[in-house]
């Protein structure tokens, strides 16, 4: 909405101000600026007020705002009088305002800090989060005017007022002046504050998200008259699923008055249907869809799945059509899965719906999937019912214009009837917000992740969300640092979540390894060493084993407090005739249940060559209940009458010096994922390993250390920082000189050594006597620069002739001195020579990363990364996690280097581009580790005005 004439021109129009939020119930709303414009709307939303809540606002009988009023609650300046408004379908239903006070409570303008407010929300719609989104939003806009404090006056009878101030989760104080209750509110973000919003912002998406998987009635548009088409093919499978609620045909082109199609009510539009509709599937083309989505939105329909194509998908115009179709429904309220969807599908015994175009629903599990792509969630739903998975959700998004995969986050979060999320992914809208939903979600269930398009550097047709930058190596590490498991393929994904809601977790890497033949079992065996697992030799059960020996085999394994999970490998039996015989895989299959189901809780997988009726027969549930087996002690495990031979390695029960199962609950009891592959199941259990380990560490999160030391100078830094920008700095940013970054970087406590300009032999040798030989020569030049393999960099100059000769040297072979721009720098103790850096992402955010220095690591990837604020556990975790990390501790006998000291410089520079987003860069290059303490060699830094932080102002959904 644009600013009209009356506006100052000093303070125009602040449409960043405007957003989107997802209210209590789930439905949408719009919050904006007040104009001089809404005079009408003003009025006709003040008359839809109750006497008693006038009176609250008013303190007094206050039946109709007089012109003064009107005048006064549409004129602003925006900055010491602002006014805010909710609105659905363009009309008012909420406002607030704030007028900046002095001291003495009188109107005032900057630099007074206080401010007044005042709500006033419609009383039907009272209850559904209205104020406390709004004061979210108030409470933004008055910090950037440079307000502190907000002020209330609020009468005790009036409860709902004083409720939504004090869960607000700001400093307050509260006392009681001249009958009323004087609130002051401290508009400074607190950690309680943030949670309420982010608990709040849970709350309300994993509900709009319910309204569209349990509607009570789904009306579908663009129903043909004939078989065949989109709509009627929807209808089709809606009514085949057994939905349990009321279901409509919609097509304007239906004859008047009472009809049917396939036995349903058919109506020319929403509003002829006379009763309430929750969720409608549109299938018309996209020209139609405005007209359809205005007949829904006035009809109050929740929510819809726009199956019609013609969007982003198709260019700029698409694209346009695509923000103007999610601005008319969130205009309604209403949330969108779509456009291009293919749909969605609810299970649950309550709702049977199947809103897709997927003929056949899948059965009912405990995997909740969602994809962004129609052509990979048909892929993914047949594997999974061919292997015998349920699900308890599937939705495809398509171009995902409104509702996204950290909504269904959201709702899986606390979803009873998913154990398990599955997500193939092709762009992440915030992937700030993605990292925080999915370490939260993961905390308490898995989340398995497949991402798309990782090396095109853009995002596929259809998706109009920002680009990250960031490499998709740094991207991968990010999620695992969240708990995500991220696999490559399609398959790895089916693989890995039929295991993680099959079996309990492991609580460890020990593997056993039992079967019918030898050379599996070593492909197995060799499989888990290659994914760092630690398998015990397989114990090999002979050809001539019978299905009870495999269950007599496997008892045996989960009873041994020496190893956390069991694979079971299998082919098919010889007869006496030479022919292979898979009959006996229902009998085996049934012998592997009995055993894992009465057997301590531990995972159990099954690998098998050509035995497809032993998969299909472990596929086949006993139960889709939640089962716990047996804590890992066990039972004493019953012996075989007789047994095959076996080597000294079987699996007998001893003691061991760790300890198993700990009764994790066994999602599908009776379901034992198998494998045509020993590599794939292995690679399945190594994720449920590394998952179960950052399960336990996630239960005793690291600390960010608070530095009190006198190293630390914040406020210093940020006048330092200041300064260096200058005013009105350049968008762009500018890098520091070498000087400015070690003044920069020292006020952190991180020390860089000097290096001293040689433009000349003579300056050379008078910087070396300055520092004290032994020195080193090095070329600085952007293309020669951190490349001693180019011959630019001498070291242990232990003299002035040696330091001449080098001099000679470098300029003879590589250029002028004012080519190579040399420095004179003195030795550090020998050590490993390591690289920090921290940058910041606009979508991801502010990220750590660490490495070894030269050429090697930097071919082979082999770099670390974890988000900011890094803790304790993520320094170390950092350091560890390379390739390359052994060179550190004492590798091939050489002395480990100092790590302690190299875990703090970590938290250092974590903190400065924590406490200073207007760090946009740190690159400290080499920093070499010695035995005791590092020594900082090189170090660049880039300032620039500080990127938006989406993911700390008020909740908003976003906006492309």
């Amino acid at each position: 909405m644009e600013p009209t004439p009356e506006q100052s021109p000093h303070h125009a129009y602040p449409d960043h101000w405007e957003a989107d939020v997802v209210l209590r119930d789930g439905g949408t709303a719009r919050i904006r600026p007040i104009t001089t414009d809404d005079a009408e709307r003003l009025v006709s939303f003040y008359e839809q007020v109750s006497d008693e809540s006038k009176y609250y606002r008013f303190f007094a009988p206050y039946p109709r705002l007089s012109a003064r009023d009107v005048h006064r609650f549409t004129h602003h300046d925006y900055v010491d009088r602002v006014g805010l408004a909710v609105t659905i379908g363009g009309e008012f239903i909420a406002t607030v305002r704030f007028d900046r006070i002095n001291e003495q409570g009188r109107p005032a303008s900057a630099p007074a800090d206080e401010a007044e407010v005042a709500f006033l929300v419609q009383d039907a719609h009272q209850g559904r989060g209205v104020a406390s989104a709004l004061l979210e939003h108030i409470a933004a806009v008055a910090r950037e005017r440079g307000i502190r404090r907000f002020a209330a006056e609020v009468l005790p009878a009036n409860n709902k007022m004083i409720k939504v101030f004090r869960d607000a989760g700001f400093t307050q104080q509260r006392s009681f002046e001249d009958g009323s209750v004087h609130l002051t509110l401290d508009l400074e973000p607190t950690a309680e504050s943030l949670a309420v919003q982010r608990g709040r912002e849970q709350r309300a998406e994993a509900r709009s998200v319910q309204r569209l998987l349990a509607p009570g009635s789904v009306a579908v548009i663009g129903v043909g008259r004939e078989p065949g088409g989109v709509g009627r093919t929807v209808l089709r499978n809606l009514l085949g699923s057994g939905f349990t609620g009321r279901t409509y045909a919609v097509n304007a082109s239906f004859a008047a008055g009472p009809g049917t199609v396939d036995g349903v009510p058919a109506h020319r539009s929403v509003g002829e249907i006379g009763e309430q509709v929750d969720l409608a599937v549109v299938a018309v083309p996209a020209g139609r869809v405005p007209e359809v989505v205005a007949d829904c939105g006035e009809h109050g329909v929740q929510g819809l799945v726009v199956l019609s194509a013609g969007y982003a998908e198709r260019g700029a115009e698409g694209r346009e059509r695509q923000r103007e179709l999610v601005r008319q429904a969130r205009s309604y309220g209403m949330r969108i899965i779509g456009p291009n969807a293919f749909g969605i599908i609810n299970t649950s015994e309550k709702v049977r719906l199947n809103a897709s175009l997927a003929p056949e629903s899948p059965q009912t599990g405990r995997i909740g999937l969602f994809t962004q792509s129609g052509a990979i969630g048909i892929a993914l739903l047949s594997g999974l019912h061919r292997r015998g998975a349920g699900l308890s959700a599937f939705i495809s998004a398509g171009n995902r214009a409104d509702v996204s995969g950290n909504d269904f986050l959201q709702y899986w979060f606390e979803d009873q009837d998913t154990d398990v999320a599955l997500l193939y992914l092709e762009s992440l809208g915030n992937p700030r917000k993605f990292t925080r939903l999915a370490r939260r979600t993961a905390a308490v269930k898995p989340v398995v992740v497949v991402k798309g398009a990782r090396h095109s550097g853009t995002n596929p047709p259809g998706h109009a969300v920002p680009v990250s930058r960031i490499p998709d190596a740094t991207v991968s590490a990010l999620m695992r640092q969240a708990g995500v498991i991220r696999v490559d393929t399609v398959t790895e994904m089916v693989d890995v979540g039929l295991l993680l809601a099959g079996q309990p977790l492991p609580d460890g890497p020990r593997v056993a390894i039992l079967g019918n033949s030898e050379s599996l079992g070593l492909l197995t065996y060799d499989a888990c060493l290659a994914e760092g697992l630690r398998p015990r030799p397989p114990r090999d059960l002979t050809t001539e084993a019978s299905p009870q020996d495999f269950r007599y085999a496997l008892a045996e394994a989960l009873a041994d407090r020496t190893c956390d999970a069991v694979i079971v490998t299998a082919i098919p039996w010889v007869g006496e005739n030479g022919e292979a015989e898979t009959g006996d895989g229902e009998v085996l299959a049934a012998a592997l249940r009995e055993a894992a189901a009465t057997g301590p809780a531990k995972p159990v997988a099954v690998v098998h060559v050509e035995m497809g009726g032993l998969a299909q027969a472990l596929a086949a549930a006993t139960s889709t209940a939640t089962a716990t087996r047996p804590a890992a002690a066990g039972p004493a495990v019953e012996q075989p009458p007789s047994s095959p031979s076996a080597p000294s390695t079987s699996g007998a029960v001893t003691p061991g010096d760790g300890q198993a199962g700990t009764g994790h609950p066994a999602p599908s009891a009776g379901r034992i994922p198998a494998y045509p592959a020993a590599e794939r199941a292995v690679r399945a259990l190594a994720e449920a390993v590394k998952y179960a380990q950052w399960r336990r560490q996630a239960a005793t999160p690291g600390k960010v250390p608070e530095f009190l030391d006198d190293t630390i100078d914040e406020h210093g830094t940020a006048g330092l920082i200041e300064t260096l920008l200058g005013p009105g700095p350049d968008p762009r940013g500018r890098p520091l000189t070498h000087d400015e970054a070690r003044e920069l970087l020292a006020r952190y406590g991180v020390s860089v050594r000097p290096a001293l300009p040689a433009p000349d032999p003579d300056t050379a040798v008078a910087a070396a006597a300055k520092l004290g030989y032994p020195v080193a020569l090095k070329t600085t030049a952007p293309h020669l620069r951190h490349r001693a393999d180019l011959g630019g960099v001498r070291l242990d100059l232990a003299n002035e002739n040696a330091l001449r000769r080098s001099y000679d040297e470098l300029t003879d072979l590589l250029g002028t001195p004012a080519e190579l721009r040399p420095v004179v720098q003195a030795m550090a103790p020998r050590g490993v020579d390591t690289v920090v850096r921290a940058s910041i992402d606009a979508a991801a955010g502010a990220v750590l990363s660490f490495g070894l220095a030269g050429a090697p690591s930097e071919l082979l990837g082999d770099t670390a990364h974890r988000l900011v604020p890094a803790t304790d556990r993520d320094a170390a975790e950092l350091i560890r996690s390379i390739r390359a990390a052994p060179v550190l501790f004492g590798w091939r006998g050489s002395a480990p280097a100092d790590t302690a000291a190299l875990e703090e410089l970590l938290l250092r520079v974590s903190r400065l581009v924590d406490d200073h987003p207007e760090v946009v860069s740190v690159a400290l290059e080499p920093v070499v580790v010695a035995t005791q303490g590092l020594t900082v060699l090189g170090a660049s830094v880039r300032l620039a005005p500080p990127p938006a932080r989406s993911d700390l102002g008020p909740r908003r959904l976003p906006s492309y």
